[in-house]
């Protein structure tokens, strides 16, 4: 990235999804990317087909980029044309949902359950077996190769 952070978060003792939720403003400014942060934290999204993870197709998880919490499983991810990543199901208790009513839209925005970083929204018109669509910015998340 243009400011020289790393893109991921840094996996050091005392950094994981244990303590982020205590982090000021400041430490979340130092901890995470310009565009992390504008995502994560400011609830921003990034423009439509533009993220990594949106044709990504490799197996493995994909984790909270802002504390390392597990959210998604790549078996649930699918090609819903959203230009996001969608996938149909959260892992049990790392998202929690809310309602969003900016931009003069009705809709249920995703943020992780342990730090409370946004994450995108969810919809319900996505494929069996659960009929959601959790889409969410790339930016937001961090991935493990299962290989």
């Amino acid at each position: 990235m243009s400011d020289g952070k790393p893109a991921d978060v840094d996996r050091t003792e005392g950094s994981g999804p244990a303590d982020s939720a205590d982090l000021t403003d400041e430490e979340w400014r130092d901890r995470l990317t310009d565009e992390q942060y504008r995502v994560l934290r400011e609830s921003g999204t990034e423009a439509r087909f533009s993220g990594e993870f949106v044709d990504h197709e490799a197996d493995g998880t994909y984790r909270c980029a802002a504390c390392g919490t597990v959210l998604f499983d790549s078996a649930t991810k699918y090609e819903s044309g959203c230009g996001w990543p969608a996938f149909y199901a959260a892992e049990d208790g790392s998202v929690t949902k809310t309602l969003d009513t900016s931009h003069g839209m009705r809709r249920t925005e995703v943020r992780c359950a342990n730090c409370d970083s946004h994450l995108g929204h969810v919809f319900d018109d996505g494929p069996e077996p659960t009929g959601k669509r959790f889409c969410i910015n790339s930016v937001a998340m961090a991935f493990d190769d299962d290989a």
